[in-house]
């Protein structure tokens, strides 16, 4: 890319005003009748008479905000998983639990994680940053590891 080639976002060239007197005549190239050759035309785009026949969707969807959208839901990880994949004495993060497979990733960061009761646990284990449900708590505890909310 050369300087000659650079051009600017904006152009500095006014649009052409058609119709204020001068050359061009009786109908200044807007050709004859139609909305088109009209002072203020405007052509309504297609889509909105196709939106207003749709009926307005309330609540879920739609018209539901972003920030509820793009929240990323918890993942369940299971105890049996953490026995098969931990050693004794580990401590359980979710940087631990991506990197093990364990927690896929969305958008480019780690999802949240939910501890979740399904199968047994032998091992001791720290779990730190991550949600547990009241029954995997209890197992964790039992095993002789510890919750670190």
């Amino acid at each position: 890319m050369q300087v000659h080639h650079l051009r600017r976002p904006d152009s500095l060239r006014r649009p052409k005003r058609v119709g204020r007197g001068g050359k061009r005549g009786k109908t200044s190239g807007r050709g004859t009748k139609g909305q088109k050759s009209r002072a203020g035309r405007r052509i309504r785009p297609a889509v909105r008479d196709v939106i207003e026949k749709i009926p307005k969707l309330r609540g879920h969807g739609v018209n539901r905000a972003q920030s509820v959208v793009a929240r990323p839901k918890p993942q369940a990880v299971a105890l049996a998983a953490l026995e098969a994949a931990f050693s004794p004495n580990d401590r359980i993060t979710p940087q631990a639990l991506v990197r093990l497979g364990l927690l896929r990733r969305a958008g480019g960061k780690s999802r949240p994680a939910t501890i979740v009761a399904n199968g047994d646990i032998t091992k001791s284990l720290t779990i730190i940053g991550c949600r547990v449900t009241a029954k995997a708590r209890e197992k964790i505890k039992a095993a002789g590891g510890e919750v670190v909310d």
